[in-house]
């Protein structure tokens, strides 16, 4: 099959199914992943370490880089926690995402995290902050710049990314100053979730004795690291009024905090927008680097 004739039948399956339908053996960001490559999402953008180990639970995760990066250079630095409920999605999935930011100047850090069942809050959480401290201690060797970090995710991801940034006490226990976190972009999150009412919230949050712990809303405060908070006036699995509310919060303690609510689009389509054939859905990427460049300062 011709190249064009791939990214057209790949977009067609997306299309028709978005993130939701996918074949037995290939879950539906990782078909997304491999669409993006074909149609040329790969190019200037270059994997430099794949499942490196890090914490004490089998994590791993991968870092890219632009294509031209070299190791001497000093280039602001994104951690990017997929989405998948708590319960899937993997790092290698999530491929698209790290090209995109990588492209775009970033050296990219896509860790993996533990899952409901095997685990539950904060395990997760946990994870995330040992994904943290690794990157503070090894990103120099690939470019990154450990004094410019910011945090992104994806849903369940974007939940970890806010979370970390505004309730210190996750990486304070990973023995990493809260400090270190200099912008946030949530896209899609659950940041105002409690009472629980879905099961993979449920499932995941559910049995910790303070569930007043599990929402970043409770940890909204006036130093918080800026934030942009991308929602969608479609999305029906987490609903705008995660960031809607958070935002408000935010304003009200006197943060700086800025909201996206892209209209049209729905919850699987905000990070599909990161990917090349999709791009066309939102300004996702765009709107997400202008911000992220715009806090991401170097280290002087």
């Amino acid at each position: 099959m011709k190249r064009g004739k791939q990214v057209a039948l790949g977009i067609a399956v997306l299309a028709l199914g978005g993130l939701g339908a996918c074949a037995a053996t290939t879950s539906p960001p990782l078909l997304l992943s491999h669409l993006d490559s074909v149609a040329g999402g790969g190019k200037g953008a270059a994997l430099v370490a794949e499942a490196v180990p890090f914490g004490e639970h089998g994590q791993t995760l991968d870092v890219w880089r632009a294509a031209d990066g070299t190791p001497d250079a000093k280039r602001p630095v994104l951690i990017f926690w997929h989405g998948g409920g708590w319960v899937k999605g993997a790092r290698q999935d999530y491929a698209f995402a790290g090209r995109a930011f990588a492209r775009q100047g970033f050296v990219v850090v896509v860790p993996d995290y533990r899952k409901v069942p095997q685990v539950r809050f904060p395990a997760f959480i946990e994870d995330a902050a040992d994904a943290v401290a690794w990157t503070r201690d090894n990103i120099a060797r690939y470019g990154g710049d450990p004094g410019a970090i910011g945090f992104s995710g994806h849903s369940a991801g974007a939940h970890t990314a806010v979370l970390l940034a505004l309730d210190p006490r996750w990486l304070s226990a990973a023995n990493v100053d809260p400090g270190i976190v200099k912008a946030v972009v949530g896209l899609s999150g659950a940041y105002d979730f409690y009472p629980f009412t879905t099961k993979r919230s449920i499932d995941a949050m559910s049995a910790y004795p303070e569930p007043e712990i599990t929402q970043p809303i409770t940890f909204a405060r006036a130093d918080a690291p800026p934030m942009l908070l991308i929602t969608s006036s479609e999305d029906t699995t987490v609903r705008p009024r995660n960031a809607i509310n958070l935002t408000a919060r935010l304003k009200q303690k006197g943060a700086v905090v800025e909201m996206i609510n892209y209209q049209g689009l729905d919850h699987e389509e905000v990070v599909m927008a990161l990917s090349k054939p999709f791009r066309g859905k939102g300004p996702v990427l765009e709107d997400s680097t202008r911000f992220l460049k715009q806090h991401l300062k170097p280290a002087e």
